[in-house]
């Protein structure tokens, strides 16, 4: 996505009460053991729930606002005014801008919500909101599938998808390349010191100033971590990323998912997402300490370091 994305969901960062209620939880969780992680039918099917056994089963997911979450979120084409149809006024003018959790003043609708495999993996089907709009659905299908990766118990799998119903030649233009979320990720923001891995065990601190505007960094494993006061952390590892949006936003050390202060890593890839595009991809969360989270990327990265995004109607 364009950097501009960031700036959006940064303003809803700075603002005292969220944007729009936060509704009670409908969650599904898997646990192995080791990591629980849950999907929320109440906030578009986006993930809102990971925890894990050394971390006391603490959730680290911010749930602030639409925004927020474990989620996709996609830019698209042209940005154009709407203010006269009830665009908010601080996105205009506004891209085609799809978000699984909602938009800036409602939660998306989720029309499949479901266990699958022996219980063992989550899937859903979200028809997203419309970032600029309060309450606008985006004519598009986002699919998730959420499980544990076979030999890591420290590993959780994700495939998403956005399937793209728009009008050819619509207002919003023609497909242009664009940066793209793959995926965007909050945490709780006690979660403030940023590495990324160099493989074999090696890390790289990055330093970041509160935000937003996000620091930008590269990541020559596609992986980045972020890690609390105590050494836990959180990895991301996405093939398809190019470079790292990440930074924490807002004062304090809070560990409260709902709180308005929180971190933000956001692995970004180059995509032309065109009208009639089917976009699908992988990553993976990992969670422990540096050790632990080392060990499984080097087993990941060797696994699934050419699984690259697919991309069907770019145009």
């Amino acid at each position: 996505m364009r950097l501009c994305l960031a700036l959006a969901f940064g303003a809803s960062l700075l603002q005292a009460k969220p944007p729009v209620k936060r509704p009670e939880p409908e969650l599904l969780k898997i646990d192995n053991g080791t990591v629980q992680v849950g999907i929320d039918k109440a906030m578009g099917a986006s993930i809102t729930h990971l925890s894990w056994t050394s971390l006391g089963q603490k959730n680290i997911v911010n749930s602030y606002d639409p925004g927020r979450l474990i989620q996709q979120s996609y830019y698209a084409e042209s940005r154009i005014d709407r203010k006269k149809e009830g665009q908010h006024k601080a996105w205009s003018p506004w891209n085609w801008n799809p978000i699984q959790g909602g938009g800036v003043g409602s939660w998306a609708k989720v029309t499949h919500f479901e266990k699958r495999g022996s219980g063992n993996q989550l899937y859903s089907e979200t028809i997203p909101k419309l970032w600029d709009m309060p309450n606008e659905e985006a004519a598009a299908v986002m699919k998730q599938q959420t499980s544990f990766e076979p030999g890591c118990k420290n590993a959780i799998a994700v495939q998403q998808q956005i399937i793209c119903h728009r009008e050819p030649g619509d207002r919003w233009g023609p497909a242009k390349p664009s940066h793209q979320e793959v995926p965007a990720l909050y945490f709780t923001r006690n979660f403030d010191s940023f590495k990324a891995y160099l493989g074999d065990g090696k890390w790289r601190l990055e330093q970041q100033a509160t935000g937003p505007p996000w620091g930008t960094t590269n990541s020559p494993k596609q992986a980045m971590a972020c890690f609390e006061a105590n050494g836990q952390g959180i990895a991301i590892f996405s093939p398809s990323a190019v470079l790292w949006n990440f930074g924490p936003s807002g004062p304090g050390n809070t560990t409260d998912p709902s709180a308005a202060p929180c971190t933000h890593i956001a692995p970004v890839a180059v995509v032309e997402l065109g009208p009639q595009s089917t976009l699908t991809y992988s990553y993976w969360l990992v969670t422990g300490t540096e050790q632990e989270i080392a060990t499984t990327l080097d087993i990941l990265c060797k696994k699934h370091a050419k699984e690259k995004f697919t991309l069907t109607n770019p145009k």
